[in-house]
């Protein structure tokens, strides 16, 4: 694996590759279970505004929604009440947030970004590059994720 960091070999970390649009967990910089995901249909950077996915080495800086629902709606990092299904032309934030915090400098600015790791109304865009710089993940993948990685996690996301 190129581009491993110090911070994969944490007892748990995770990987997001780009060009693949998977996210690994690592154990020990060890794969030990793969997800397809969607990274930014605008391609990769860190500049405010842009909807870019950025690249580096991040942390888990805060989780949310336990226990919500399959498909729960957050607006703002708050659950709505609405639970929705595949569809719509929307960039929905469902089921669970992992929101990132950059530790490098050209990323340190990705919690302001609010960048997430999150699920999807899109599920069927999942393995190519078709979110707003988020990572999305199918609803029942981000939540099993979430129950297996805790706030402080590192992750470092490649191309």
């Amino acid at each position: 694996m190129a581009h491993l960091n110090p911070n994969v070999d944490a007892p748990l970390s995770l990987r997001v590759d780009v060009n693949s649009q998977t996210l690994e967990i690592l154990r020990q910089g060890v794969p030990e279970k793969v997800y397809p995901i969607s990274t930014s249909r605008f391609g990769l950077g860190s500049e405010p505004g842009s909807y870019k996915t950025p690249l580096g080495r991040f942390l888990i800086s805060d989780k949310i929604g336990d226990a919500a629902p399959l498909g729960s709606v957050f607006k703002s990092r708050l659950p709505t009440g609405d639970v929705v299904g595949e569809g719509g032309e929307e960039d929905l934030i469902l089921t669970r947030i992992l929101w990132l915090s950059g530790l490098d400098p050209h990323n340190a600015n990705t919690h302001d970004r609010y960048v997430y790791i999150h699920g999807t109304n899109q599920e069927s865009l999942i393995g190519t590059p078709a979110s707003h710089g988020c990572v999305r993940m199918r609803n029942q993948d981000v939540a099993e994720l979430y129950d297996l990685v805790p706030e402080g996690t590192p992750l470092e996301i490649v191309a």
